[in-house]
């Protein structure tokens, strides 16, 4: 891409072991493409453990762990599914705090899959229009939040698909919100 959209934005990417491998790796080579500097955030150190559905992929070094990493710092956060890595983060208060002050600030938030846990168990999803995986849109609607069965939902500052098929759009979408004006956090 010549045209670097995404120059001087900074997106955590939120991930725990468990992570779908597809969910992190595809997004984040989109957004470096566009310019973007990716951080993997995480509650551990050293690499966390992907999968490719139900079979152990690669592993991904983490560059900065959760208790260390500042919501100021970023301009945006990528939620990759996963079911073990979205169960796991959903009850981690780090990450809870972590997604709220994101959230509060404006700041866009993309998820796709299980993700959408972290957002129920953050309190962030009533009134709130999304998708994900199909198995968890009871959680969505127990929560207040109005789920649909679409490729990829745009509500405010927040984009959602289902599933690894749903990475093209799931990508498009991210890189339009990501690219709106905003102040960015090295800026501010």
């Amino acid at each position: 891409m010549s045209d670097k959209k995404l120059a001087q934005t900074r997106v955590a990417i939120l991930a725990s072991d468990g992570f779908e491998q597809a969910e992190l790796e595809k997004p984040r080579k989109a957004l470096e493409e566009a310019g973007a500097k990716t951080l993997v955030v995480a509650p551990k150190s050293g690499k966390i453990q992907g999968f490719v559905h139900d079979e152990k992929g690669d592993k991904v070094e983490v560059d900065l762990t959760l208790d260390k990493a500042d919501p100021d710092q970023f301009d945006a956060v990528l939620l990759p599914g996963g079911a073990l890595n979205a169960d796991f983060l959903r009850a981690e208060k780090k990450a809870q705090d972590f997604i709220r002050k994101i959230d509060q600030a404006k700041k866009p938030i993309a998820v796709i899959c299980h993700a959408p846990w972290l957002l129920v168990s953050a309190g962030l999803v009533k009134g709130r229009t999304m998708t994900s995986y199909r198995t968890i849109q009871d959680d969505i609607r127990n929560a207040g939040g109005i789920w649909k069965d679409e490729e990829v939902i745009r509500d405010r500052n927040w984009v959602s698909s289902r599933q690894p098929s749903d990475i093209p759009a799931f990508n498009r979408e991210m890189i339009s919100l990501f690219s709106e004006p905003k102040t960015k956090a090295t800026g501010a």
